[in-house]
């Protein structure tokens, strides 16, 4: 970025799940603004991650990736990955290396020709490809179905394009002023963040049907009374079912005293202070389906536009 003009912007980042868009959001932030997993619908929530250069700043938003939608919590997931596109000045399209296009991404294009917006073309995770050059492959079959600005082999473990990619962003971005001060890193608070930081250390430890049945919210954050260097932390991990809450407990309150004791850790580094982390676990019977439930659980439909 040789030009010394100061440019700001935003640019979404849209793409199927667990093409990496969460750890790019990290990576480019230089901090965990979101979580991540290897299970399908890890986002729920639109993420904003603020990145500061010394003559630009880009507010980046990570999307849920597109899927098909089997419950109402989907339907807004989706429909805030494809209503993120709107207002903004660059998209980044977000895939893997692959040697057909997936149903997927063939969607997620159809719905970019209705913008006029410059959209990136980003295929990361090259680092698993045997051969750097099969990413020629990708790049033919993608180019032939949208005029996108600009295309972009990333890795995102090995930190390999991604200077490139933002030089590319800055080229596009409209002189103006930063948006937000320089300490802000993410558009959500420290509740938000934590609830997302135990939800992540679930996915990690469960599998089948339960990662998709969970949701968690902070219901307290106080100091504690005796030394006020700790921060005292109350949440609720809710279910669907009785059986699923019989897995995150686990034989004698084993899995929840893991997910306890890794989400410590990060929780730790996130407020810079000692915790106590209590969690609870309640049945809140197919809440996916039920607005009044989403709206009390955080994904309300006011979130997702």
């Amino acid at each position: 970025m040789q030009n010394n003009e100061f440019r700001s912007g935003f640019v979404t980042i849209i793409g199927r799940p667990n093409v990496g868009k969460s750890t790019f959001l990290n990576k480019v932030v230089g901090k965990k603004v979101a979580i991540m997993s290897d299970k399908p619908q890890t986002t729920r929530n639109k993420i904003l991650g603020v990145v500061n250069g010394d003559n630009y700043q880009i507010a980046f938003t990570d999307t849920p990736g597109i899927h098909k939608a089997n419950s109402e919590l989907d339907r807004r997931m989706v429909n805030a990955s494809y209503g993120s596109v709107s207002g903004v000045d660059a998209v980044i399209f977000m895939t893997t290396p692959t040697k057909k296009i997936l149903p997927g991404d063939e969607i997620i294009m159809n719905n970019l020709k209705k913008t006029k917006i410059p959209v990136f073309l980003v295929i990361n995770k090259v680092d698993q490809l045997k051969r750097f050059n099969d990413i020629d492959l990708t790049l033919a079959l993608y180019q032939n179905l949208y005029p996108f600005q600009g295309f972009f082999p990333i890795s995102v473990l090995e930190n390999k394009n991604i200077e490139h990619l933002l030089n590319a962003i800055y080229d596009i971005l409209p002189p103006g002023p930063k948006f937000y001060p320089d300490d802000m890193v993410s558009d959500h608070d420290n509740k938000f963040l934590i609830s997302e930081i135990i939800r992540e250390k679930i996915l990690y430890l469960t599998k089948e049907e339960v990662p998709h049945s969970i949701a968690v919210t902070v219901e307290l954050m106080k100091d504690n009374e005796e030394d006020k260097s700790i921060k005292d932390i109350y949440a609720t991990i809710y279910v669907e079912r009785d059986s699923q809450k019989q897995i995150i407990i686990g034989k004698n309150g084993s899995l929840i005293k893991h997910v306890k004791d890794l989400a410590k850790s990060d929780i730790k580094k996130l407020l810079g202070q000692k915790i106590n982390l209590d969690l609870w676990v309640k049945v809140k019977k197919d809440w996916k389906d039920r607005p009044g439930d989403l709206a009390l659980l955080g994904y309300s439909s006011d979130k997702f536009e």
